[in-house]
């Protein structure tokens, strides 16, 4: 299997998103190399990347050329460009394709004293304790919370474990909202990595959606992440989601990164 880690640069977004390293390591993932590139193709998406010293060379080419050459209906119809980088954008205009998608990443200063989190009467705030705590039940909730998000909504029993198994992983860090008969209401998922503190995925059952329950979880991962040494905190927020970005921004979000996700012509229309 390739090493996809080599081609992390540090100034630059990731190249491969998690879900994506998690089927490569599955072996659900077509993985391509050409020279010092290489080009991951799963679920009918495209990602890939070329070492910074090679760039230039053609090598970008020559991976979506062998990816769109895939039989049997594995060619991908969309490509994500994580960062959207100048010679990603080129690339899709050389082969006809058309932003669909952004996906932008909002970072914040943590401030240096922790937020009150008031938890609501009725309701209980506890970490999650693997091996005891339901993990299916997490994940109807993380799929009714994200029903139409093309990602999250779609995550796994093995997907959870595979994340669990990573070296980023806590269960301190996977907060866990609960009612009044013990059912579970909400979550608030952070991923601590490499001096970050990301607000990596926050449901509320949809039934209990508009209640405040959000500012909650958010203010309870908030309270988490103080204290840590951390340089900032971040999340990720479709482009066009205006009120949560209102939201954000109103909670000290700016805008620090953006990735974009490119149609094939014939997919670019629908």
């Amino acid at each position: 299997m390739a090493d996809l880690t080599r081609f992390v640069v540090p100034d630059e977004a990731p190249p491969f998103s998690d879900q994506t390293l998690v089927d490569v390591r599955a072996g659900r993932a077509t993985v391509l190399e050409h020279g010092d590139g290489v080009a991951v193709v799963r679920d009918g998406e495209l990602e890939l990347v070329v070492a910074r010293e090679a760039r230039g060379r053609g090598t970008g080419t020559a991976l979506v050329t062998q990816a769109l050459a895939l039989g049997g209906g594995a060619a991908p119809r969309l490509a994500w460009a994580h960062g959207d980088h100048p010679a990603a954008r080129a690339l899709a205009d050389r082969f006809g394709w058309h932003a669909v998608r952004t996906l932008l990443q909002l970072r914040a200063p943590i401030a240096e004293a922790a937020p009150d989190v008031r938890v609501p009467d009725g309701y209980d705030l506890s970490a999650f304790r693997p091996g005891t705590d339901d993990e299916t039940e997490w994940l109807a909730l993380n799929a009714a919370a994200f029903a139409h998000h093309p990602e999250q909504g779609r995550m796994t029993l093995d997907d959870l474990h595979a994340r669990e198994a990573d070296a980023w992983f806590a269960g301190e860090d996977l907060l866990l909202l609960r009612d009044a008969a013990g059912t579970l209401a909400g979550s608030c998922w952070l991923k601590v990595e490499d001096g970050v503190g990301e607000f990596y995925a926050v449901a509320v059952r949809p039934d209990l959606q508009g209640q405040g329950l959000g500012g909650v979880l958010m203010r309870a991962g908030t309270a988490r992440l103080t204290g840590r040494g951390l340089t900032a905190a971040a999340l990720y927020v479709e482009g066009d989601n205006e009120p949560a970005l209102a939201l954000y921004r109103r909670s000290g979000f700016t805008q620090y990164a953006i990735d974009v996700q490119y149609a094939a012509p014939s997919q670019s229309g629908r």
